[in-house]
């Protein structure tokens, strides 16, 4: 039998531009009740541009919450209701300054799932074309291109700590027989 809880009540505790926070009553599954402190978000998406000779298109920003700058793909919050699919197709031109004739799908990611509704969606993209990069206000970054084994190399050395880049370059690894 599959294990759930039943939400009893809900307080929303914060509303602000990238989340909200409730703080939940839950029915457990003996019965008892518990609180759950919730983050929701809408979700994002990211994408993993690899051009004709193997090379992959990343980006090194700061991460203010981590304190620290970070090797990441190229990836972005969604709006409400934003089909994720179109979501990476923007990021990657803003970003990148690039375009795709292929994307595949790499599956979705939970990346923090004991209080957190984030799904990150996953792409790879092949068949790139340069469209020129239109950053964000507010948005800094540099755009790294790098042999796919070098990159594969950062995830396995732990240079690479982001878990939807981690992910996505494993998966692709994994799906064209390169791990």
């Amino acid at each position: 039998m599959p294990h759930t809880e039943a939400m009893l009540e809900s307080k929303e505790i914060f509303n602000g531009r990238v989340i909200r926070v409730t703080l939940d009553k839950v029915q457990l599954e003996d019965g008892t009740t518990s609180t759950r402190e919730v983050v929701h978000h809408h979700g994002g998406a990211c994408v993993l541009p690899v051009d004709a000779d193997g090379n992959v298109t990343m980006v090194r920003q700061f991460r203010y919450a981590l304190g620290e700058e970070l090797w990441e793909l190229p990836a972005g919050k969604l709006e409400a209701g934003e089909d994720p699919f179109e979501a990476a197709k923007r990021e990657l031109s803003e970003e990148c300054g690039l375009t795709a004739d292929t994307y595949t799908e790499l599956g979705v990611v939970y990346p923090t799932v004991g209080y957190d509704s984030e799904r990150i969606y996953l792409w790879a993209a092949e068949g790139l074309h340069t469209v020129g990069q239109h950053l964000d206000a507010g948005e800094f970054l540099d755009v790294v291109k790098m042999p796919f084994a070098q990159a594969l190399g950062l995830v396995m050395d732990g240079t690479i700590k982001d878990s939807k880049t981690q992910v996505a370059l494993l998966k692709y690894a994994q799906l064209r027989g390169k791990a």
